[in-house]
């Protein structure tokens, strides 16, 4: 295991279908909590592991086989959202994680979780969507130039791209240092090859598809959403709470894609709270956050892993 500076979070990995899958966690016991990301890696949910790990919770965030520091390769089939869920039911089992599970899925992550929710192979019994694709919200425009299979793209054309883009998405906190941390993954030729195809087999059926099924779902779930958002306005947050059954939404203002990092002790404390206690999350102030409070959350915490 590998310690990250200034976290208790650890990176570390396990064997899936014979490749090293990584993943930063918070080493203690607790009920887990399998944590998601999209078009980054599990970078984005770095700042939010020791809150969650101090409520008692043992976070989990995956890098998706090829991207980030998981080893593998992806093709447009196996980067599908069906196919990723599959392959994070794997991983669970690597794990030996059974029985229900916390899920939280950021960006593309999301359609993930929402998958999950709906078709398993993993039993959620909480989900928590940050930032996460809906509906029809994606692949948003930034990307759609990765779609073409006959494009081709130089090492520097990509990491420029995605310099600008994780500059956007970072909002307030981009910070040089901070822009380069998350590049890093993009700098090996593997990882730009398998970040294509990802892109590539991105498709806003897989959300589209789920929405019977969501509209009767019963499992708790919580949306957290950075009011700034330039790629998954917070308009669709707003559709999602106002159709899908308990579901709440905790707005934060000021950040942008990934508030994890705007506002990082405000996330992990709506979705340690969600994850761990009854009823709604709760602000600072001790008020309930919600745009819908009729259709509040309310059940036990997670129990613990069998």
């Amino acid at each position: 295991m590998d310690q990250n500076d200034a976290t208790n979070a650890l990176r570390t990995s396990v064997a899936v279908d014979g490749h090293q899958a990584s993943y930063l966690t918070v080493d203690r016991d607790g009920p887990p909590v399998l944590l998601l990301h999209g078009t980054y890696w599990s970078r984005v949910w770095l700042p939010v592991l020791d809150g969650l790990a101090a409520a008692g919770l043992r976070p989990i965030a995956v890098d998706l086989p090829g991207l980030g520091h998981s080893d593998g390769e992806l093709d447009l089939e196996t980067g599908t959202v069906p196919a990723l869920a599959d392959w994070v039911g794997r991983f669970a089992t690597a794990l030996g994680i059974t029985g229900p599970v916390a899920v939280a899925g950021h960006d593309i992550g999301g359609a993930v979780a929402q998958r999950l929710l709906v078709h398993g192979p993993v039993a959620v019994s909480r989900l928590a969507l940050v930032n996460s694709v809906t509906y029809d919200s994606w692949p948003v425009g930034s990307v759609a130039r990765y779609r073409d299979p006959e494009a081709v793209f130089t090492a520097e054309e990509l990491l420029g791209a995605r310099r600008q883009a994780v500059t956007t998405a970072l909002a307030g906190a981009a910070t040089e240092a901070l822009v380069g941390e998350y590049l890093e993954p993009w700098t090996r030729e593997e990882v730009r090859r398998n970040w294509v195809r990802y892109v590539g087999a991105a498709d806003c059926r897989f959300t589209m598809e789920l929405l019977p099924a969501l509209l009767r779902s019963e499992t708790p779930k919580l949306l957290v959403w950075g009011e700034d958002d330039q790629f998954q306005g917070v308009a669709y947050a707003e559709r999602f709470v106002s159709e899908v059954p308990r579901t709440t939404l905790v707005r934060v203002p000021g950040a942008g894609h990934i508030p994890m990092e705007n506002a990082p002790g405000r996330v992990a404390e709506a979705l340690a709270a969600f994850f761990t206690a009854w009823g709604c999350p709760v602000d600072q102030a001790g008020r309930c956050p919600v745009s819908a409070p009729a259709r509040c959350v309310a059940g036990p915490p997670n129990a613990a892993p069998e």
